[in-house]
């Protein structure tokens, strides 16, 4: 009978996932089973030498990360996609002597799993197309119901205040009173309309669209945010609003999630072509985070907003630098 530390690589070597052991020092210290997918290499290129010196230089800084959130006693839960296969990883502290001096990771296929998410997703999506279609309902009634109303009672008060100047000077002050109110009420109004169906940037522009985005937001946002955008540039009218909602989105997770202080919101030409980045210098996070729930809402609308208007999509982000959201026609 074998040993039970024998039997233990036994089953580590056989086991359907893969798994590795990093030092504190980032040398692969143990590998069993294939690494070519989550890594790029196989184990006998990647034993006894360090992460950041055999591994792609942005995929070595991602596994230097999460093996130093796994040294300082965290637990990750990540996915993912290697081409045509999904993966679950999940990254943890291994303890000796009571200390922690290794990360190790498992990696197993989920395939599977990630067919039932797609379907979940698309199912996301119908409910995000619903949505959209109901905003933009609601927005056209505030407009054309209610605002033209609102307008209509504001013409009417001007025209019994003006029978009223010579016979009751009080009730004409009481009267511009309401008329104020009623200017608050219809400006309220049309904001409203306005965050509720922002096609009205197919009419207004991008620029001043990102004008009204960036003021609103700083009513709530105690950090800096700066606009950018070519005034050189012309964009088609259903591009620039699906700019526009990734833009939203993406200044939006960076004041709720990020902590930063900085948003930099920059709509730029290249090859005559316009580029959307969001930047901001929060605390990043790792895509891969099934935990830390980063696959949220905001990043899926973006995904979604993005391919319906065939743009190439990419979020890069870390826990140092922050986040930077990119969007571009297709092979810019």
């Amino acid at each position: 009978m074998a040993d039970p530390q024998s039997l233990a690589e036994l089953v580590l070597e056989q086991s359907p996932a893969c798994h590795w052991v990093v030092t504190a020092a980032g040398v692969f210290h143990r590998i069993y089973g294939d690494t070519s997918c989550i890594l790029g290499k196989p184990g006998s290129e990647l034993l006894g030498r360090k992460v950041s010196e055999v591994l792609e230089p942005d995929l070595a800084a991602t596994w230097k990360a999460r093996s130093a959130q796994a040294l300082r006693g965290e637990t990750l839960i990540l996915r993912e996609r290697c081409r045509d296969t999904s993966w679950s990883v999940s990254v943890f502290p291994v303890r000796t002597e009571g200390k922690i001096k290794y990360a190790a990771c498992m990696a197993r296929e989920s395939t599977q799993w990630a067919k039932a998410e797609r379907e979940l997703r698309n199912t996301v999506l119908g409910a995000l197309k619903a949505q959209e279609f109901e905003r933009a309902m609601v927005s056209k009634f505030l407009h054309d119901a209610v605002g033209q109303n609102l307008t209509a009672l504001g013409l009417q008060l001007d025209l019994v205040r003006m029978d009223l100047e010579s016979t009751s000077p009080e009730g004409c002050a009481r009267i511009a009173e309401v008329q104020k109110l009623l200017e608050s009420m219809m400006e309220e109004v049309r904001e409203y309309s306005y965050e509720l169906n922002p096609a009205t940037v197919e009419r207004a522009g991008l620029r001043p669209a990102l004008d009204r985005l960036a003021a609103r937001v700083g009513e709530r946002f105690t950090g800096t945010i700066r606009l950018n955008v070519d005034p050189s540039l012309k964009i088609d009218p259903k591009l620039a609003l699906a700019l526009y909602q990734i833009a939203q989105e993406a200044v939006e997770n960076a004041v709720q999630h990020s902590s930063c202080s900085m948003i930099e919101i920059a709509v730029k030409s290249t090859r005559n072509a316009p580029v959307l980045e969001v930047r901001d210098n929060g605390r990043g996070f790792d895509r891969g985070d099934v935990a830390g729930g980063c696959r949220g809402l905001g990043l899926l609308s973006m995904e979604h907003y993005a391919a319906q208007a065939g743009l190439d999509f990419s979020v890069t982000s870390n826990r140092s630098t922050g986040t930077s959201v990119r969007a571009a026609a297709e092979g810019v």
